[in-house]
């Protein structure tokens, strides 16, 4: 049986990364890992570690993808909580099994880690990553 591990980052979506860093590096100090593009997510993300986890500022490169239009919609803010999983397959198994709205059925395999997402309202309005890293 699949089990969460840990919470592996929490992502805050903004309009634009650099602007945002002014507050998450300058004002509160964390330090900032790498910036990375994301072309499956139509997206540009900032990690910064926070012990044993990550805040990640995400930024959509895609004006009509999801994440654009969450943005448009709701305004820059908290998008997702990613819980680290150790089984990402069996997890979406358990989760079918009791009948948990998911967007992905399968997990997307992205390098080094796969993910799928819980659909917002199975979980009270909190979209949820599942992160499995793969080594």
């Amino acid at each position: 049986m699949s089990q969460i591990k840990k919470v592996n980052h929490i992502a805050i979506v903004v309009e634009n990364i650099e602007n945002a860093l002014e507050f998450w590096q300058g004002q509160l100090g964390l330090t900032l890992d790498h910036i990375e593009d994301v072309p499956s997510q139509a997206s540009k993300v900032a990690f910064l570690p926070v012990g044993e986890g990550e805040v990640e500022l995400v930024e959509p490169t895609d004006p009509e993808s999801g994440l654009a239009k969450y943005l448009e919609k709701r305004g820059e803010g908290m998008h997702h909580l990613c819980f680290q999983v150790d089984d990402i397959e069996a997890m979406l198994d358990l989760l079918k099994e009791k009948d948990v709205r998911l967007i992905n059925e399968s997990p997307v395999d992205l390098p080094g880690r796969r993910m799928a997402f819980i659909h917002p309202k199975a979980a009270n309005g909190v979209l949820i990553e599942l992160y499995e890293i793969i080594e």
